[in-house]
């Protein structure tokens, strides 16, 4: 019998993350590295872990994670909007405990690009009167 396996991507900043998610016992792999050596901060760590926690699944799935670009807290960031979103199609029935505590919601900030004649995106050269 073939094991259903649930996808879903996260996307943040630069960062983006493609989620696998299966019935399991807990364990969350990113990159072939296990999920407390690949971050080491214990705020990145609760951030992917977040949606699982609300929704009491701890022990019950397996996510294999696939993530590239950016920085940790990009990376999980789109990790967690993963997750979330590949728990949904887990179970449809998440999708408004979910949405209420915003873990459905895309953050489309971004870097704002460097002008031309200027130092940065919006910092000017020093004006000079005479």
């Amino acid at each position: 019998m073939k094991e259903i396996v649930y996808y879903a991507t996260g996307r943040r900043k630069t960062s983006s993350s493609r989620i696998f998610l299966k019935n399991g016992n807990g364990k969350i792999v990113i990159n072939n590295i296990d999920l407390k050596k690949y971050f080491n901060r214990e705020i990145d760590i609760l951030n992917i872990l977040n949606p699982i926690n609300i929704l009491n699944l701890n022990d019950k799935i397996d996510c294999y994670i696939t993530v590239k670009g950016g920085g940790n807290t990009g990376q999980s960031e789109s990790i967690r909007l993963g997750i979330s979103r590949a728990l949904i199609k887990y179970d449809y029935n998440y999708k408004k405990i979910l949405k209420d505590v915003g873990y459905l919601t895309r953050d489309s900030r971004i870097v704002e690009r460097k002008k031309y004649g200027f130092k940065k995106s919006r910092k000017r050269p020093q004006f000079s009167k005479r």
